[in-house]
């Protein structure tokens, strides 16, 4: 809970106001972060907290309401950039939970005005075949070093020119917009570094199946509340987010989709597990693709790891990266293939299921703790690499007032 003196002195302190309380991922992290939410209040609905996630959901649509969009976390220093917009998804787990019409006819409007955030400042013109297609990117239009990394991004960028340095803080800035930060899905150069970090050059595969899912949820809520002129436009926002999806991401050789470089005007091949986001977010159309993705999975030895899928192939002492096992791409590609209709995809996603469990568990036991990543070629040990320490979530809850 925070305290009312931040709400009165608010220029005395970095933490961010807001009226209910909140879960913080923990360790170094003392403050709201967007998309960890996500799955915190997940895990709260499942608990039977409803109470304390309605709480979170109410605190981001305040954040909506103050900032016309929700910020990485719960600092000032953070309000210039986003996180996957997961607002409307979390609304779509606590009505699945709690069927509150009124709290939902209340609050809809906070929600299409974060949406149109995106639609707004992140979205991007894809020329391709003779067509334009928008979709949407990361981008922030900063041109100064990330505030809670200043010296850092100082450093990083000192021997480039005035204009190459306000770009790279931009990339920096949307690489942590995108919670992807770093990944070598963001580098394209030729030093493998942070120098070569291209954020905003990318369109990428989750964020759009991830607004294609807003996309598909607000036209269902629309419905239920009988207003059919807003489930229409939601309707053709969706239909033509799956048009450009298909027609950008989808890779019809590799039977996967993959991001998108604009500068570039390619796809990058890399496997990430990002790449089968779609299937999680139902943003395809033609049921026959399921097997491609499968036997994509398959080919791609993704699977032959002990303790999850690893984020990437490639070891760039990142961390979203190779060796590390991230818990929402696990989450999103496990929920994707065991919500299609066919039995080798819900084999996999059985199996892939058992994995992960298997490895929280055995470095449960190890260190009386649960980490935010985990090894994915180890035997239940935490992931590393990146700008920080792995972080521990203790097996103790403690309550804090901040």
């Amino acid at each position: 809970q925070i305290k009312e003196e931040v709400k009165i002195q608010p220029e005395r302190y970095s933490l961010i106001y807001v009226p209910n309380p909140l879960i913080v991922p923990g360790g170094r992290f003392r403050e709201f972060y967007y998309w960890d939410s996500y799955w915190v209040i997940n895990g709260l609905i499942l608990s039977e907290m409803t109470q304390t996630a309605r709480g979170m959901i109410e605190n981001f649509l305040y954040m909506v309401q103050r900032y016309g969009m929700i910020p990485n976390g719960g600092r000032t220093y953070y309000i210039r950039r986003s996180q996957p917009p997961f607002l409307t998804l979390m609304m779509e787990s606590y009505m699945e939970s709690q069927k509150n019409l009124t709290f939902l006819r209340e609050t809809i409007p906070l929600l299409v005005k974060e949406y149109d955030f995106w639609m707004n400042n992140r979205s991007i013109s894809v020329p391709l075949n003779g067509n334009n297609y928008t979709l949407n990117r990361y981008y922030v239009p900063v041109g100064e070093p990330r505030p809670e990394s200043y010296s850092k991004d100082f450093e990083l960028a000192e021997n480039l020119t005035t204009k190459a340095k306000e770009l790279l803080y931009s990339d920096l800035a949307a690489a942590a917009e995108s919670g992807w930060d770093f990944s070598t899905r963001w580098f394209y150069g030729s030093t493998n570094t942070l120098l070569d970090t291209k954020t905003s050059s990318v369109v990428p595969v989750d964020l759009n199946a991830i607004l294609c899912r807003v996309e598909r949820t607000l036209v269902k809520f629309y419905t239920d509340l009988d207003m059919p002129e807003m489930a229409s436009r939601f309707s053709e926002a969706l239909k033509q987010r799956l048009e450009a999806v298909q027609a950008v991401l989808w890779d019809p050789d590799l039977g996967v989709w993959l991001d998108y470089n604009t500068e570039h005007q390619e796809r990058n091949p890399n496997f990430y597990p990002s790449n089968l986001s779609p299937l999680w977010a139902s943003c395809y159309e033609n049921t026959e693709i399921v097997d491609k993705v499968v036997s994509y999975l398959e080919n791609s030895e993704a699977l032959n790891y002990r303790n999850g899928l690893p984020t990437s192939f490639k070891n760039s002492g990142q961390q979203w990266d190779f060796p590390n096992s991230w818990p929402p791409l696990q989450h999103m590609v496990i929920e994707g293939l065991a919500k299609t209709q066919s039995a080798k995809a819900q084999e996999i996603a059985f199996k892939l299921a058992q994995k992960w469990v298997t490895a929280n568990y055995k470095a449960f036991k190890e260190y009386n703790a649960m980490f935010e990543k985990y090894d994915a070629e180890g035997d239940g040990k935490p992931g590393g690499g990146g700008e920080y320490e792995v972080q521990v979530r203790p097996s103790y809850l403690k309550l804090q007032t901040l």
